[in-house]
C-alpha cells in the first residue's frame, strides 16, 4: 500500500461514517401516518382542523361541542340580554376566538385594505430596567405605559380604539446554488391613528399571527423531563443547536413553570393561554386574569360597564379548555410516496430534525385519558432557538431573547391551504409559502438553510412534498 493510499484510508472511513449518519428513508415507519396516535383524525378538507380527537368517547363529544360553541360564537358588549356571552371589551381585537383561528387554523397578516388586523395581533413592550425585576418574573415583559402589552384596534361604542395596524413589505433577494432566485418579503409594521398619544420612544413591536389549534392537548401531555432532555443551552455537543426552555409564570400555581405555548413559549399550559387570549384579544376577564386591559391613560376604558366578575365563568373557561385540548390532528398523506420519502431524507440531511423533533410519547398521566401514552409526531421540541437577525423582533419574553422563537409544530402544515385558503407562515406571516419560510431561517438554523440552498429543483420539490404530507 502506497503512502498516499494509507493517508486516504482514514479520510474514506470518515466519509463512510458521515454517509451512514445521514438516514435514507425508503419506506414509511410503522404507524407514521398517525401523527396523533389513536387521536388522529381522517379529514382533509376545509374542516380538517375542526374535528374532535378520533378516540374521544361519544359521551364526551357533547362536552367538545359545548366548548366549540363558546369558541365560535361572538361575545357582545355589556349590558346585554345574554349573561353568558357579554362583557366584550372595552378594548379588543376580535369578538370571537374563531375570528382569529378561522376553522381552528392559521391566521394571516392584514391586506392593504383590511379594516382590522383580525387574525394578527401586535405585542408591545419597552426595555426592562433593574426596577422591573419582579414584573419580569410575573409578566415576562414591561408593557408599554400607555397602550399595555398588546395593541387593540377595536373598541366598544364610546371608547377610542388604540390604533390601526398596517404592514408593508420590502424585497430581500436570495439565490439558490443552481441560480434560482427567490424574492423574500420583509415586513414593516405601521401603527396609525393612535388613540391615546404617542408610543414610548423605545417601544418594541412584535407581530404575531394566530397559530393552528390542532394537537394542543397532546403537546401539553408531553412530559416536562422529555422536553428538558433535548435542551442544550450551552451547545455542549457542539452542533450549533442550543435549544433553551422558557421559564414562565403559572398564575394558578403561583410559581415559575416550563413554557410551552405561544410563539415564544410564554404560556405554561392551555388554560392560561386561553385566559390570556380572552383577556387581551377580547377584553374578557376570568378568575385567572381579573382586570380589563385598560391603562391609566384610558379613562373611558376604565369607566366602561363590565359583564360581571368574571365575565368568562369557570365553567365556560373549562369548556373551552376541553375543546382546545381535544382538537384532532389530521393523518398524514402519501407517507409511502417515493418523493415524500426522498424529501424526508433531505429534511434529515439538512438537519431540520434537530429542532423539529419528529416524535414524542405523551405521559401516562395526561390531563385527559385520550391524550395519554400516545406516540405522536408533532415535529417540534417546544424549545427556544436563536433564529437570527432576519427573524428577530428584539422583544424579550420571560427568558426568550429578541432573537429566539419556540420551534412551531409542523403537523398539519400541508393542509393550511385547504383549511385557511392561504400559505402564509412564520410568526408574522411574512413567508408566502413553505420554501420562503425555510429561507428566512438563520442563527441556529443557518447551517440547515445553507444545505437547502444547495438543493436542486428536484430536491426542493421532494422536500416540499414531505412537508406538505405532514
Amino acid at each position: 500500500m502506497s503512502p498516499l493510499q494509507r493517508c486516504l484510508l482514514p479520510l474514506l472511513a470518515l466519509s463512510l461514517i458521515a454517509c451512514e449518519q445521514q438516514p435514507e428513508f425508503t419506506q414509511a415507519e410503522p404507524g407514521e401516518a398517525f401523527s396523533a396516535g389513536a387521536a388522529t383524525v381522517r379529514k382533509f378538507d376545509h374542516n380538517a382542523f375542526s374535528q374532535p380527537s378520533a378516540n374521544l368517547a361519544p359521551s364526551r363529544r357533547l362536552d367538545f361541542s359545548v366548548g366549540n360553541s363558546f369558541f365560535r360564537n361572538p361575545w357582545v358588549t355589556a349590558p346585554a340580554t345574554t349573561t353568558a356571552r357579554d362583557g366584550l371589551g372595552p378594548l379588543f381585537n376580535t369578538n370571537a376566538c374563531q375570528n382569529c383561528h378561522l376553522k381552528d387554523g392559521r391566521g394571516h397578516p392584514p391586506g392593504p385594505d383590511a379594516v382590522s388586523a383580525a387574525s394578527m395581533l401586535v405585542r408591545l413592550s419597552i426595555p426592562a430596567g433593574p426596577e422591573h425585576a419582579d414584573l419580569l418574573i410575573h409578566q415576562g415583559v414591561v408593557a408599554e405605559p400607555t397602550y399595555g402589552a398588546q395593541l387593540q384596534d377595536m373598541a366598544n361604542p364610546g371608547v377610542v380604539p388604540e390604533g390601526k395596524v398596517r404592514v408593508t413589505y420590502s424585497s430581500v433577494p436570495l439565490r439558490f446554488a443552481d441560480g434560482t432566485l427567490v424574492e423574500l418579503r420583509k415586513p414593516q409594521l405601521q401603527i396609525t391613528q393612535l388613540g391615546y398619544g404617542e408610543l414610548h420612544p423605545e417601544t418594541r413591536l412584535s407581530a404575531r399571527i394566530a397559530p393552528p389549534m390542532i394537537g394542543l392537548g397532546l403537546l401539553e401531555a408531553i412530559a416536562e423531563q422529555d422536553i428538558l432532555a433535548a435542551a442544550d443551552p450551552d451547545d455542549a455537543d457542539g452542533d450549533g443547536i442550543s435549544g433553551r426552555a422558557n421559564q414562565v409564570w403559572d398564575r394558578a400555581q403561583q410559581r415559575t413553570a416550563l413554557g410551552r405555548f405561544g410563539w415564544k413559549a410564554g404560556q405554561p399550559n392551555l388554560n392560561q393561554q386561553n385566559a390570556d387570549a380572552f383577556a387581551n384579544d377580547m377584553g374578557l376577564t376570568t378568575t385567572l386574569i381579573t382586570h380589563d386591559n385598560c391603562t391609566q391613560a384610558q379613562p373611558d376604558c376604565l369607566a366602561a360597564v363590565n359583564g360581571g366578575a368574571p365575565e368568562v365563568s369557570d365553567n365556560i373557561l373549562a369548556s373551552v379548555l376541553f375543546y382546545s385540548r381535544n382538537l384532532g390532528v389530521p393523518a398524514r398523506r402519501n407517507v409511502d410516496a417515493p418523493e415524500v420519502l426522498k424529501g424526508k431524507s433531505l429534511f434529515h440531511q439538512a438537519g431540520c430534525q434537530k429542532c423539529h423533533t419528529p416524535s414524542f410519547t405523551t405521559s401516562a398521566d395526561a390531563s385527559e385519558p385520550e391524550l395519554a401514552s400516545q406516540l405522536i409526531r408533532p415535529y417540534t421540541d417546544l424549545l427556544l432557538h436563536d433564529m437570527g437577525e432576519g427573524l428577530a423582533d428584539d422583544r424579550e419574553e420571560f427568558l426568550a431573547s429578541g432573537r429566539e422563537w419556540r420551534t412551531p409544530p409542523l403537523w398539519g402544515i400541508g393542509l393550511t391551504q385547504a383549511v385557511n385558503g392561504h400559505t402564509q407562515f412564520l410568526h408574522d406571516g411574512r413567508a408566502r409559502d413553505l420554501l420562503e419560510a425555510i429561507l428566512w431561517h438563520g442563527g441556529e438554523a443557518e447551517t440547515a438553510k445553507q444545505q437547502v440552498l444547495k438543493f436542486d429543483a428536484d430536491e426542493r420539490a421532494a422536500l416540499l412534498a414531505f412537508l406538505n404530507s405532514l
